[in-house]
């Protein structure tokens, strides 16, 4: 694969999060690439349902091909596809680093938070 190091960013599909993620996620660990996986509400469905094979083959290919070392999972303020508390979002975002985490890629994975004025706040 071409040059330049990869993260993959596990995140909902709300376009305000995406940009601050990703710039968050290459300063942070210097990283050229942030390979983005959507689905709305994505926190909730990774902590609390048992079908993960579409996001799991996606994570497979950006760990296998890009060979990103970093899988980072998130949820944010106001989120129109998992509408709970911010406490909840941030207990299922810890609740889904341990299911990914179990699935054994050779990445880190880690939790984050974005929060209502889009800063993004490692858990």
């Amino acid at each position: 694969m071409g040059d330049g190091k990869f993260a993959t960013s596990i995140s909902c599909m709300d376009g305000r999060i995406q940009f601050p993620l990703a710039k968050w996620i290459k300063e942070n660990y210097s990283v050229d690439y942030v390979d983005t996986i959507t689905e709305p509400g994505v926190d909730k469905k990774i902590a609390e349902d048992s079908s993960h094979e579409s996001i799991k083959s996606k994570i497979g290919i950006s760990v296998n091909i890009h060979k990103s070392k970093l899988i980072v999972v998130s949820g944010h303020y106001d989120c129109a596809g998992n509408p709970v508390s911010d406490e909840k979002h941030m207990s299922q975002i810890k609740d889904g680093v341990k299911v990914i985490s179990s699935w054994k890629f050779d990445a880190n994975v880690i939790g984050v938070w974005v929060d209502k004025n889009w800063n993004v706040v490692l858990l």
